[in-house]
């Protein structure tokens, strides 16, 4: 896209904080009456988050036009979500958001708390051979992992695409935030809702877009500004960020009377997640410090027995170790696992842990609890995870 883009942006507009506060109170009125709100977001809702866009006065685009290059940028895995990622989250929660289509691939929606469902990911980067292996291999099965990025000249995943036309049919209200909507076939969804009648169509954006014809409210804002204010109106606050981790500890039978422990991250949706850098067992000497991380036992050790694990993570938001209690079960009665809620409050570099409840399945490691919500629930009520409370959760896809 660079090679299309001009040496100098479209001209931003910023309107005046009155302006933007009697829309962020339409928008709420707006929202109160929806039925099926769908979000649409773009590289605009990042940029508070360090992350710069594509086509503003010094987006990547831009620069590669001038021959520039940014070098003040956010690495993706240490970006903090936005307080407008957090608003979605929190609306999400609510039952107020039902679908959200997004052009990002740095990862923090995922980040924020937004449920996996139909996610795909898209390249903000040109490629001239479209290869999709990582060259990382999964921690459960040791296949090659391939990425999910759409790259340019690849066709969208046609079920996706679908998806998300079949929700802008049924939406009555599109916001579109922090998106220009110059590339298709993405642009086309929040169309589909503008041109409808009896739908509104609202956007966020500091740079004109081909769809302003269509919308019935057109904010020039940055979307916090916007969505902060949104939020207040609507009486919902938004939730501060905290990164969670799902954790399984597994007991498992090595035969020859011998026994493990398998210690693996997982997502809501029970994909495996990396996330340690090792793990180490009290009293033991040596340390598991590539995946699968697997303890060996030498001697017996009685069922109930309290094992603490020391946790090394990755670091990004500069975690520190964290101790893990794991209540040893028999191997030979067959295997057994704990999952754990590990969060992090980035703000007081805190820990907070608690047990999650598992359900006891065939597939060993896929034994993750998904409930109708898709969240998972804690035996102690006050450690509530991302999941949704009291609704049905809504469906993500990210599409270019």
């Amino acid at each position: 896209m660079a090679n299309t883009a001009p040496k100098v942006a479209p001209e931003e507009r910023q309107e005046a904080p009155e302006v933007i506060e009697r829309k962020a109170e339409a928008l709420a009125k707006h929202i109160r009456k929806s039925k099926h709100l769908i979000v649409f977001t773009g590289a605009g809702i990042s940029t508070s988050a360090g992350i710069p866009d594509f086509r503003g006065p010094e987006g990547i685009w831009t620069l590669r036009a001038q021959g520039r290059q940014r070098t003040d940028m956010v690495n993706t895995l240490q970006a903090v979500p936005t307080p407008t990622h957090m608003a979605l989250v929190e609306l999400q929660n609510r039952g107020i958001l039902k679908y959200l289509v997004s052009q990002n691939c740095d990862g923090l929606h995922r980040k924020s708390g937004i449920l996996p469902v139909n996610f795909r990911a898209v390249a903000t980067y040109e490629r001239t051979v479209h290869d999709h292996r990582t060259g990382r291999e999964c921690a459960r099965c040791g296949g090659v992992l391939l990425d999910s990025i759409i790259n340019f000249g690849e066709y969208l995943p046609a079920q996706s695409l679908q998806l998300a036309h079949e929700h802008a049919e049924k939406a009555d209200l599109c916001l579109v935030l922090g998106s220009s909507l110059t590339v298709s076939p993405a642009n086309e969804v929040p169309g589909v809702v503008g041109r409808r009648r009896r739908a509104k169509l609202a956007i966020c954006n500091l740079q004109d877009t081909p769809l302003d014809w269509l919308t019935d409210l057109r904010i020039y804002s940055r979307t916090d500004e916007l969505m902060i204010r949104v939020m207040a109106k609507l009486d919902i606050p938004i939730p501060s960020f905290i990164l969670r981790r799902r954790l399984i500890v597994r007991t498992e039978s090595a035969g020859g009377g011998r026994h493990q422990l398998r210690v693996s991250g997982v997502d809501v949706d029970g994909t495996p997640v990396t996330f340690l850098r090792s793990v180490k067992l009290e009293y033991n000497r040596r340390v598991a410090r590539s995946e699968p991380f697997i303890i060996h036992f030498r001697g017996d050790i009685e069922p109930g027995t309290q094992l603490r694990l020391e946790l090394e993570f990755m670091g990004h938001y500069g975690e520190p170790n964290l101790d893990v209690w794991y209540e040893y079960v028999d191997g030979d009665e067959g295997d057994a696992q704990t999952l754990y809620l590990l969060e992090y409050n980035p703000q007081t570099g805190e820990w907070r842990t608690s047990k999650l409840e598992a359900l006891d399945t065939d597939d060993g490691m896929h034994d993750v609890p998904v409930r109708e919500n898709a969240g998972l629930i804690p035996t102690d009520d006050k450690a509530l995870s991302n999941g949704v409370k009291g609704a049905n959760p809504p469906e993500v896809i990210v599409i270019d």
